[in-house]
């Protein structure tokens, strides 16, 4: 499991992400808001423990420009601001949990757990994966490494049939029956069209490649794969 800190105050920056590490955790520190807002954005958390007071954006504004972005990753708010307005503030805006400074490690290291646990539980079963792609079937979302990718109705369908059948080549004949229900005619390219569209959102940008081309077969959706086109 993951976790990004975005802490200003060294002492406790390095108090969080020893304890974090020595409890089985992998922990990224960030010590200013836009540095923080930056690598929720490109890299994959499973939390993020954010501090409100913060140089240059404050921690609400790192919050809005994640929800913003497309990033959904659970927050916990870590800061000495403990007034009803600013708990409420931060969770109006998308915040999971909040924890007021002086805190007992104990009980942050048992709220990160129940977060952590909370995010995957019952998430697994609507989340079809691989690699950093994933596509949650109950919010009709689709991110890759966080990063949201706006999908029409057909793109969604024909991105969920790739991922519930990954590794196996699906013929233009089967994509059409299934996604646009219809009979497959070899003379029109619509079946090619959508795929080429889909690959430009899902895979341009990325070094790794999960749609490929199959040549004279169809297409396939799988992490490491060359097109054999």
């Amino acid at each position: 499991m993951k976790i990004l800190i975005v802490e200003d105050e060294p002492k406790t920056g390095a108090y969080l992400k020893q304890g974090l590490t020595e409890a089985g955790f992998v922990a990224d520190l960030a010590r200013e808001g836009w540095e923080g807002l930056e690598l929720a954005k490109e890299a994959h958390y499973d939390l993020i423990i954010l501090d409100v007071m913060l140089p240059g954006l404050n921690g609400w504004q790192v919050l809005e420009g994640l929800r913003r972005a497309g990033v959904e990753v659970p927050v916990l708010f870590l800061t000495a601001r403990d007034q009803v307005e600013d708990r409420v503030k931060g969770l109006e805006l998308g915040a999971d949990d909040y924890l007021v400074k002086p805190f007992a490690f104990a009980e942050l290291l048992a709220r990160v757990r129940t977060l952590v646990r909370r995010g995957h539980a019952g998430l697994d079963a609507a989340v079809l994966r691989v690699a950093d792609l994933e596509l949650d079937l109950l919010r009709r979302r689709a991110t890759r490494s966080g990063r949201r990718i706006d999908l029409t109705a057909k793109e969604f369908s024909l991105l969920e049939l790739f991922l519930r059948r990954q590794g196996e080549v699906l013929p233009r004949s089967l994509i059409a029956s299934q996604v646009w229900d219809m009979n497959f005619d070899s003379d029109t390219n619509v079946i090619d069209v959508a795929v080429r569209r889909l690959r430009l959102k899902i895979d341009d940008g990325f070094e790794s490649k999960l749609i490929h081309t199959v040549r004279g077969m169809g297409y396939v959706l799988e992490n490491g794969l060359e097109d054999r086109a």
